[in-house]
């Protein structure tokens, strides 16, 4: 099962790598549906759609729940290079998504597990599963050189 969610997990930092490239912080998205099709694909856009919801998590949501004319997207799998923050979260728990894959834990916004463990909160009426850690190497390193190479761009300036 590790294979497959890395397989998967390559999607979203495929997405992530997109968002990079126009200058977003790099975090991607996929939803997978239980039966392993691919309801969505989706990176960050805030800047681009001057939104501030433009999550790569609430855009994927947002895009699957179209195509099913649902909004419950039961059975299925969001995989995320980025642990998700606590407005994702919140998306997350009333679409029902059942799992959440990430790839390395956002120590500043985390959500699921990092700083605030919304996905353990009985008082909710949903706890997705959670699985971290997936590619974890690869997302974190996508993130600092984004970072890395903000912080180089402005010594310069």
């Amino acid at each position: 099962m590790h294979d497959n969610h890395s397989k998967l997990m390559q999607l979203a930092i495929n997405e992530a790598i997109k968002a990079g490239q126009n200058d977003e912080v790099p975090v991607g998205a996929a939803l997978v549906a239980e039966s392993g099709k691919i309801l969505s694909l989706a990176h960050n856009s805030t800047i681009n759609l001057s939104d501030p919801t433009a999550h790569a998590e609430i855009l994927a949501l947002r895009m699957a729940a179209k195509k099913l004319l649902n909004y419950r997207l039961l059975n299925t799998t969001l995989y995320v290079t980025v642990e998700p923050c606590i407005m994702c979260m919140g998306a997350i728990i009333h679409a029902r998504v059942s799992r959440i894959v990430f790839g390395t834990n956002d120590p500043r916004w985390g959500a699921a597990g990092s700083i605030y463990n919304f996905t353990n909160d009985h008082r909710l009426n949903h706890q997705p599963e959670v699985i971290g850690g997936i590619c974890e190497h690869e997302c974190r390193r996508l993130i600092q050189n984004f970072f890395r190479s903000k912080r180089n761009s402005l010594l310069v300036e």
